[in-house]
């Protein structure tokens, strides 16, 4: 009777089942347990499954096994870093995890020592742990081999399709087959086979023999005769259809910062993790792992001390692989250019000084899209190729590329590159259907030879399993599969730079995401205080310098207040997709730096103001501005809100007395209306804005009514509900139209505000109309308390303005984006990032949308949208559950939006004047810096690390270029250009700038 190919494959897997059976030669159960000291029986429930629980035994090794065939098999209920002592030597430990429960023994008699905790692989709780599995293994190493191997050629033939190989293939596994000398005693046999899944269906198994013998040994010489013949086999089919395509692989272990865990767990994931990633390296010579993140090894030099020696020395032979450059793998949508710049200074410099490199390649495999900004950044660091795979993701458009130039705002280019990897993504495998299928859908192939796979399980899973390396050795001796080699990641990267190409694919700009949207809004408590920390940071540092350019002596770094704003940018926390757990740790940090910040401003305010000129004049403001707009004077005093006529200029000091801070004149309010010398508005019964008039232009900024609250009970995502939303969630808005109260509640003469109090549901929404007699702006002031789940809450205003692109802020620069849907990719950026502003704009004139920590946007034909709010049940079922507060503003202007003053007015509200009382003092002002030239913004003025210098990093934030110079007083000078780690670089230009270019100058005296 003739098979088919597919019913001879099956026959083949069928026959390949059985031989695991027959793996473990003898057994026995390793018994005397104790669980934080008191005994538990092999199989029992664990008295208790809360924190860390300890689990104790003593393993004897019959006198009989050879050491190198015996293994201790363990599965005691939850992930486990586990310690193996013999009687004289050092203890071994590895990580216990789902892929990991078979370990090599130390000698003959040693003792186990276990801290578990009751959880699987990402989070997931073991609701009853038990001690399920613990005994001695004489593992029967041929039949292992010959399993895997038959096991592989099976996948080949599957995977392969058509291809010339596979009758012979699926040939020589019959003949393998045919070849062995299998045992049939029943007993036996029928005991071997019963954990399998058809015998465990029948009704009644007969008696089980409790100890089945194993293969006699002229069985198992046919086994290894079997093995070497099916060996010899695949090596002269593949001198007959030779490999096709080369993959380099890297193991490696995507541990997420904090997820579906909290950072605590995370801190033992990781050493368990690492712990096996060494004990791998002893067994396979050849095996490289690579691992990203310094603040990973910050944490393990200081809870394993003796860990982190370890791995410094495997770094040193080469076989472990620091990669990444950043303190962490951040969200690369929400920081600001700022903090870019912090995770590769301090992620570098933390690298060079513990392991004595520094790295090329940045490494985000899972970030959620990605900001134009970073080319330039990560070039100015010293890195030159990026790697994803985050991309393949996108869920209406097909990323063109795999291997490409991502080309950033500045025009500024690292050599991209990303596998689309069939088996579990960066999570990969060297199993068949792996790299079959990443070497077919590799389309850089026609540019270079080879593609990068990074293999091995994340989040507890322990990284690279025995097997996957195993798999590797027997798949090079396979015909017609791609060839495999370990691989570091940044000599793959460097062989690419060495033989590119001239006809490399570029693509330029941000790369967008068209998936997890969402993560722009959740949880937007932490976001609001991530922007507040960033915030405090910068100016501290800023307002230090100006000191320091004073003659203050140089405050000590602000390294330790950054690393954990650093920390929380974490692709899995910022960007809303955790449990509830790692927000509570993430606010209380993040809530820590910035009043670390705030202190830290307070200090270098006491410093700057103790080096101004003296006078005469007693109860002066000392006045700060910390950017380069020159800011009118507007800031919360002691007494109340302080709205003046005059301006401190940038980068300036005034010291100012009362006359100086008489309010700016013109503001006035009623029941319904607020106006000022710059705009007139006029409030709805519904608590919307009916009027908006720019008084410079005459032009009512409005198209229908503004400030529309509309909440979305449909936001409910198919997939992924912290992170998604959906294009339909507009089917179902309610308008929140109801006002339970309006109330004037300051009538000036610096500020009016009138306050409006809605309802949805069980939540409440108060808003503050505030209006600054000085201000071109009108702020929306938000208190919300909620308390309602899976819903969206966005504020719409339609404009009268008419653009086909709205320009959004992002780091360091802008990005402009489609208001239509005329494409699938216009369509599918229907949510998309922003930072301070939003301006949609036609020659002359624009109406801006600035916010103080929001990011989720929208612009559809004439429509402004902000996402205040999302309440999803998962990960956190009550994520952003009760009260918070924060500031959205709108501004008609003039002009285009630099012209118009939107991000002088957004770097307003995100950061006002800094504010200090003073005695004996000559008023005046005092600009220990100047710019001049071309209108740059400022990214930080901050002392260097390392000296006693000043880095003053500015940059071009609208597209243009032009001359740029700087004056500075007090015997400071420029000194030269300094890369971001404050390094002199040589710039072959004078001291211009180019569109969207950050630079970063050294002052020295």
């Amino acid at each position: 009777m003739s098979l088919t190919l597919q019913q001879r494959l099956d026959r083949i897997n069928v026959r390949v089942e059985e031989l695991e059976f027959w793996r473990e030669r003898e057994t026995v159960p390793v018994e005397g347990w104790q669980f934080d000291g008191a005994p538990i029986a092999l199989g029992g429930f664990w008295p208790r499954n809360d924190g860390v629980r300890k689990l104790a035994a003593q393993a004897v090794v019959p006198d009989h096994w050879p050491l190198d065939e015996t293994l201790l098999m363990l599965n005691v209920g939850g992930e486990s870093l586990i310690a193996l002592t013999p009687e004289s030597g050092e203890a071994e430990r590895f990580g216990l995890d789902p892929f990991h429960e078979e370990f090599p023994v130390p000698g003959k008699r040693f003792a186990i020592d276990i801290d578990a905790v009751a959880r699987k692989p990402f989070g997931e709780p073991v609701r009853e742990p038990r001690l399920n599995r613990a005994h001695l293994a004489w593992i029967d190493k041929p039949v292992h081999e010959l399993r895997l191997l038959l096991q592989q050629v099976a996948e080949a033939v599957q995977y392969l399709g058509d291809h010339d190989v596979v009758p012979h293939l699926i040939k020589a596994a019959e003949e393998t087959f045919a070849a062995l000398d299998w045992p049939s005693a029943t007993a036996d046999y029928v005991s071997r086979t019963a954990p399998q899944r058809g015998q465990q269906r029948i009704w009644q198994l007969p008696p089980l023999k409790p100890n089945p013998d194993a293969l006699r040994q002229d069985q198992r010489a046919s086994v290894a005769a079997a093995l070497e013949t099916l060996r010899g086999k695949l090596r002269a089919l593949k001198a007959t259809y030779p490999q096709q395509g080369k993959l380099a692989i890297t193991g490696h272990a995507h541990i997420d910062l904090a997820w579906l865990w909290p950072y605590a767990e995370t801190r033992r994931k990781a050493r368990r993790t690492f712990h096996t990633a060494l004990q791998l390296m002893k067994q396979f010579p050849d095996f490289v792992f690579n691992q990203s993140t310094a603040a990973y090894y910050a944490q393990i030099e200081e809870d394993d001390p003796a860990l982190f020696a370890k791995i410094q020395a495997a770094v040193k032979a080469g076989q472990w692989e620091t990669v990444g450059a950043m303190w962490v793998e951040p969200d690369t949508n929400m920081p600001t250019g700022e903090s870019f710049v912090r995770q590769l200074l301090y992620g570098q410099r933390y690298f060079e000084q513990k392991f004595g490199v520094r790295h090329r390649v940045c490494w985000l495999p899972d970030c959620f899209g990605f900001s134009g900004a970073l080319p330039q950044l990560l070039r100015q660091a010293g890195v030159d190729s990026f790697f994803t795979i985050k991309v393949n993701w996108s869920e209406t458009n097909r990323f063109p590329y795999d291997l490409f130039w991502w080309e950033g705002l500045d025009g500024s280019r690292v050599l991209a590159h990303t596998f689309d990897n069939p088996v579990n993504g960066y999570n990969g495998s060297t199993e068949p259907k792996a790299i079959i299928g990443t070497w077919k859908n590799f389309r850089g192939k026609v540019i270079h030879d080879e593609s990068l796979l990074a293999v091995g399980h994340g989040d507890g899973g322990g990284g690279v399993m025995p097997e996957m390396l195993e798999r590797q050795k027997q798949l090079a001796d396979f015909p017609a599969v791609p060839s495999m080699r370990p691989a570091r990641v940044e000599e793959f990267f460097g062989r690419i730079h060495d033989n590119l190409p001239a006809d490399v694919p570029t693509w330029i700009g941000e790369i967008y995401l068209e998936l997890h949207r969402a993560t722009l809004t959740t949880q937007s408590g932490t976001k609001k205080k991530h922007r507040e920390a960033e915030r405090a940071l910068i100016t501290a540092e800023t307002v230090s310098s100006l000191a320091m350019l004073l003659g203050a002596e140089k405050p000590e770094s602000l390294e330790a207040e950054w690393r954990p704003v650093l920390k929380n940018e974490f692709h899995d926390i910022l960007p809303g997709s955790g449990v509830r757990e790692v927000y509570v740790d993430a606010e209380n940090e993040l809530a820590a730096a910035r009043d670390a910040g705030l202190a830290r401003q307070q200090e270098a305010l006491d410093a700057l103001t103790a080096k101004l000129p003296k006078g005469e004049a007693q109860d002066v403001t000392v006045l700060v501005n910390p950017t380069l707009s020159d800011r009118p004077i507007r800031f919360e005093g002691p007494d109340g809100p302080v709205a003046a006529a005059s301006n401190v200029p940038a980068l300036g000091i005034a010291v100012v007395g009362k006359a100086g801070l008489t309010a700016a004149p013109g503001l006035t309010v009623t029941a319904d209306k607020l106006e000022n010398s710059h705009i007139r508005v006029t409030i709805g019964k519904d608590g919307t804005i009916t009027s908006l008039i720019d008084k410079q232009t005459g032009r009512e900024a409005l198209a229908g009514r503004g400030n529309q609250l509309v909440a979305y009970p449909m936001d409910k995502p198919r997939n992924w509900d912290a992170w998604d939303l959906e294009d339909d969630y507009t089917a179902n808005g309610h308008e929140l139209t109801e006002v339970e109260s309006v109330e004037i509640i300051e009538k000036g003469p610096h500020r009016a505000a009138i306050r409006i109090v809605k309802r949805f549901r069980d939540s409440t929404v108060t808003q503050t109309y505030s209006l600054w007699a000085n201000a071109p702006r009108l702020d929306i002031k938000t208190h919300l308390d909620w308390h309602d789940r899976r819903v969206l809450l966005r504020t719409l205003t339609p404009v009268a303005v008419r653009s086909d692109h709205a320009t959004f802020e992002c780091a360091f620069g802008i990005v402009r984006r489609s208001t239509h849907e005329n494409t699938s990719w216009d369509a599918a950026k229907f949510e998309v990032p922003g930072h301070r502003f939003v301006d949609l704009a036609e020659p002359g004139f624009g109406v801006a949308l600035l916010n103080d920590g929001k990011y989720g946007h929208s612009v559809r034909g004439n429509v402004l949208g902000l996402s205040l709010l999302r309440s999803p049940i998962y990960p956190d079922p009550l994520a952003d559950e009760g009260e918070q507060s924060f500031t959205y503003a709108l501004m008609p202007h003039a002009g285009d939006l630099f012209a118009g003053g939107v991000l002088r007015e957004a770097e307003d509200l995100n950061q006002p004047l800094l504010s200090h009382a003073a005695h004996g003092l000559q008023p005046g002002e005092v600009t220990p810096v100047r710019l001049s030239g071309h209108a740059v913004a400022i990214a930080g003025l901050k002392p260097a690390e390392d000296t006693g210098d000043i880095v003053l990093r500015v940059y071009e934030p609208a597209g243009g270029r032009g001359k740029l110079d700087v004056s500075i007083s007090g015997g400071w000078k420029v000194a030269g250009d300094v890369n971001l780690l404050e390094e002199a670089v040589e710039r072959n230009d004078d001291f211009g700038i180019r569109p969207f270019e950050v630079r970063s100058l050294k002052l020295t005296r």
